[in-house]
C-alpha cells in the first residue's frame, strides 16, 4: 500500500485511514485490481461473494429479465420471478418455514423479523398485549439499521449510537474459548448458555418477550463460533415453554456457506422466523428475507388483519428475486453446498498447522465460515493491547501476499480481542485452498513476527 488514506473523491467511504485498491474485475475467486495486481477474495467481500465474481450465466439472465421488467411494487402487483424465488426459498428452508417476505438486505431481514414477531402477538392477543422486546446476546450482530442494532450486541458499533437504541435485554454468547463460567468442554459452555436464555426470560418476565435473535454460526461480532447440538435443543424447548418466537439469523451462514443449506440444519430444530441475505444472491444483487412459519402467516393474513404494517421500496423487487433464484439454482446444480462442506473440512484440517505460531488462540467455524482468534499468549489466552492492531496487522500482511481477510476485535469485551473471519467462495477448489492457505500461512508467519517483536 502507497498511502494510508482514502482517495479525494466525492465517496463517502467508510473509512478515510484506508487506501482504497480500485478493482477493474473479479473472476471466480478472484479480485483484480486497475493495477493489475490479483488478489483471492478470502472473505467472499463480506461473505457475500458466495459463488464468486464474474458468473457470465448470471449476467446474461440479468440482462434478459431487465429487458422484460425491472421494478414493480408489491403492494400492487406481482411477478413471475416474486413467485417463483419465494418458491425456491420455501424448498430450501427446513420444516413449515414457507413464507418469505422479502427485503434489499440483512439489517432489513432482522428489522423485519422483530416486527414481524411483535405484530404477531398483536394479532394474537390484541393491542393490549406487552410482548415486544426481543433477547439477543453479546458478541452477536443483526444490522446496522437501529432496531437491528438494537438487537446486536457488538458494542464497538453500538456505543456512538446508544441513546438511541431500544434497550433490548443481552444475554452471553456461546463463546467456549472465553466462556464466562469457566466450563471445560464446549458441550457444558453450550448447556450454560441456553440456561442464560431461561434466566433473562424470567428476569424480564416472559409477558414482556417477544421473541430470541441468535445466530448459528457467529461472523464477525466473533467469527466461526458455534455451539454443541444441545444448545439449540434447549433454545427450541425453552422458546416453547414462555411462548416466545425464535429467530435464527441466516444472514451470513445461509445457503451452503457452512456446509448444509442452511447451519441450523447443523441442529435439527426449525426456528419460527429465518433471516437470510448474503448468499441468497451472492451479491449480484441486494436481496434479503424474513421467513416465516405457517403458524405466523397465517395468524396475521388469514386469522388477524391481513395486512403485515411494514414495506420498503425494494421489498419483493422482480429484478432482484429472479437473480437470487437463478443463484440459487446455480448453487443447486453444482452442488456447491457439498462443496463448502468438503472443502471447508480440508481447510480447517491444513488450518490446525496455524498454532505452530504463538499468536494464534482459537481456530473454529463449520464448513467456509472460519474464524481465527489472535492472542499475545496461547496459554493464558492473554489479548494483545489494543494499540499492538494485531488484527490489523494480519489483514495488511494477508493482503500483500495477494489475500483478503474480514478483521474485527472487541470480542473480549467490547474493546479487547483481535480477531478475523475466513469465508472464501464456496465454488472454491481443492488446487485454490491449497493457495488460500500457503498465502494465509505466510501472512500468519509476517503477523507472528512483527508482534513477537513488539511484545
Amino acid at each position: 500500500m502507497t498511502s494510508s488514506k482514502a482517495p479525494e473523491n466525492n465517496v463517502f467511504y467508510r473509512s478515510q485511514n484506508w487506501s482504497y485498491p480500485k478493482i477493474s474485475h473479479g473472476k471466480g475467486i478472484y479480485l483484480y485490481d486497475d493495477q493489475g495486481r490479483e488478489y483471492i477474495d478470502g472473505c467472499s467481500g463480506s461473505s457475500v461473494a458466495n459463488i464468486g465474481h464474474g458468473n457470465r450465466e448470471v449476467a446474461e439472465f440479468t440482462r434478459q429479465q431487465m429487458e422484460k421488467i425491472a421494478f414493480t411494487h408489491l403492494s400492487r402487483w406481482t411477478a413471475e420471478p416474486i413467485e417463483k424465488c419465494a418458491e425456491m426459498v420455501a424448498q430450501w428452508t427446513p420444516g413449515d418455514l414457507n413464507h418469505v417476505y422479502f427485503v434489499s438486505g440483512g439489517s432489513e431481514s432482522t428489522e423485519a423479523a422483530m416486527k414481524m414477531a411483535r405484530q404477531y402477538f398483536v394479532e394474537r392477543g390484541g393491542a393490549g398485549v406487552s410482548k415486544w422486546k426481543v433477547i439477543s446476546k453479546w458478541n452477536s450482530f443483526h444490522g446496522n439499521t437501529l432496531g437491528a442494532m438494537s438487537m446486536s450486541g457488538i458494542s464497538g458499533r453500538r456505543n456512538i449510537y446508544d441513546p438511541m437504541l431500544s434497550n433490548f435485554p443481552k444475554i452471553p454468547q456461546f463463546y467456549h474459548y472465553r466462556n464466562p463460567w469457566n466450563c471445560e468442554s464446549p458441550e457444558a459452555s453450550s448447556i450454560k448458555a441456553a440456561e442464560a436464555l431461561e434466566e433473562e426470560i424470567i428476569r424480564q418476565g416472559s409477558a414482556n418477550i417477544s421473541a430470541f435473535i441468535t445466530e448459528v454460526v457467529v461472523g464477525s461480532a466473533c467469527p466461526g463460533i458455534n455451539p454443541e447440538p444441545i444448545y439449540f435443543r434447549m433454545v427450541r424447548d425453552i422458546c416453547d415453554k414462555y411462548d416466545i418466537l425464535l429467530i435464527v439469523d441466516e444472514v451470513m451462514s445461509g445457503y451452503g456457506r457452512t456446509g448444509k443449506k442452511f447451519a441450523i440444519d447443523h441442529y435439527g430444530i426449525v426456528p419460527d422466523i429465518l433471516t437470510v441475505a448474503k448468499g441468497m444472491s451472492c451479491g449480484y444483487t441486494p436481496i434479503g428475507a424474513a421467513v416465516a412459519n405457517d403458524e405466523i402467516f397465517n395468524t396475521i393474513m388469514h386469522k388477524g388483519s391481513g395486512s403485515f404494517v411494514h414495506g420498503h421500496t425494494y421489498a419483493g423487487n422482480p429484478l432482484s428475486c429472479g437473480i437470487a433464484a437463478k443463484v440459487l439454482e446455480i448453487i443447486e446444480r453444482e452442488n456447491y453446498v457439498q462443496n463448502a462442506e468438503i472443502q471447508g473440512q480440508y481447510l480447517l484440517d491444513k488450518m490446525q498447522k496455524l498454532y505452530d505460531y504463538p499468536i494464534i488462540g482459537d481456530i473454529r467455524g463449520k464448513g467456509l465460515m472460519i474464524g481465527v482468534e489472535l492472542v499475545k499468549n496461547q496459554k493464558t489466552k492473554a489479548p494483545f493491547d489494543k494499540n499492538k492492531n494485531a488484527n490489523g496487522k494480519a489483514m495488511l500482511n494477508c493482503f500483500e501476499e495477494g489475500l483478503i481477510i474480514y478483521p474485527g476485535g472487541g470480542a473480549i469485551d467490547g474493546a479487547r480481542g483481535d480477531h478475523f473471519l475466513l469465508t472464501p467462495p464456496i465454488n472454491i477448489t481443492r488446487n485454490e485452498v491449497d493457495l488460500f492457505y500457503d498465502k494465509l500461512e505466510r501472512g500468519i508467519a509476517k503477523t507472528n513476527q512483527q508482534l513477537s517483536r513488539s511484545s
